[in-house]
């Protein structure tokens, strides 16, 4: 990948302080609502192509691709998405066939595995081209870059597989891939902090919260499971308690207020208190509730270990 030419397209920079109160306020009650409804349909599986290898190379792509910090936080929510619902079809269809014959079904769903496999960078590379097209026109991914970088990475595919496999992806998805990422939460309380007198530059902020955020998507196993942890007071949860954690670690209003809180402290640790009190206000998310993933998050992120609550 590094021996590929860079992109050096510009990207538009976040404005703030343009939306009136009202509409805040309007859009405000829509994230909720879309993210309460979002985990009262969460799959059980959620979460389970959110890994760190797969998460540092969409980060990687979309730097090299030139996409704005919306693209790469997109793409890994679409691609676990996708892989979830696409694996189940894929045994589904060979589940159908399973009143045949024992060992036939396994060698059916071992060659699909193997396939599953063999395609997964493909998907990948898909998966960051269609969060691409959510965004900025002119910074849509090519085919031809993509395939330029499916050949640096050793496979070998040509124009019509490309568009195969995006077709693919969105066709699982049902077309639904415009889901919320938690870096929306991120900037649109942003925009309400701005609003209640932030002391600090709201691109600071914004900058600092990206930094947080990438650091959080790679080192997400390690920090919920420190979360988890804390919250049931044992240091090895069990799978039922592991598996209704799900929920706390897709919840992306917790994220996003975890993210702005942990990014205030290092910015300005001296009204710390105050943020943490205007995001409870905000989100309905407890002072305590933010805390506990702030010191999380810290402590894993940057060494931190005792907070000032």
């Amino acid at each position: 990948m590094n021996s590929l030419p860079k992109a050096t397209h510009s990207i538009p920079g976040a404005v703030y302080g343009v939306v009136s109160t009202d509409i805040l306020e309007d859009i405000l009650v829509d994230l909720a609502k879309e993210n309460e409804e979002r985990l009262a349909n969460l799959s059980e599986y959620a979460g389970s192509f959110k890994h760190q290898k797969v998460i540092e190379l969409v980060f990687l792509l979309s730097e090299l691709w030139c996409q704005d910090s919306s693209t790469k936080y997109q793409a890994v929510e679409i691609l676990d998405r996708f892989m979830i619902l696409h694996i189940e079809e894929m045994y589904n269809s060979t589940a159908e066939s399973k009143k045949e014959v024992e060992a036939s079904h396994c060698r059916t769903w071992n060659s699909i595995k193997s396939s599953l496999c063999d395609t997964f960078m493909l998907r990948i590379v898909s998966c960051v081209q269609i969060a691409s097209k959510l965004y900025f026109h002119c910074h849509i991914i090519n085919n031809n870059a993509v395939l330029q970088f499916l050949k640096s990475a050793g496979c070998t595919y040509n124009k019509v597989e490309v568009l195969e496999s995006e077709l693919t992806v969105l066709k699982t998805l049902k077309f639904r891939i415009n889901h919320l990422s938690p870096f929306t939460y991120v900037e649109m309380l942003l925009e309400v902090l701005g609003h209640n007198g932030s002391t600090v530059s709201l691109k600071d902020f914004r900058d600092m919260c990206i930094k947080v955020m990438d650091l959080v998507y790679l080192l997400r196993n390690p920090i919920y499971d420190m979360l988890l942890k804390a919250s049931v007071d044992l240091s090895t949860p069990s799978d039922l308690q592991r598996t209704k954690f799900v929920s706390v670690k897709e919840d992306q209003m917790l994220l996003a207020t975890g993210v702005i809180a942990t990014s205030a402290y290092i910015l300005i640790q001296g009204s710390w208190n105050e943020v943490l009190d205007h995001l409870q206000c905000i989100t309905g998310i407890t002072v305590s509730s933010t805390f506990e993933i702030s010191s999380v998050i810290l402590k894993q992120c940057v060494g931190v270990t005792d907070l000032i609550k």
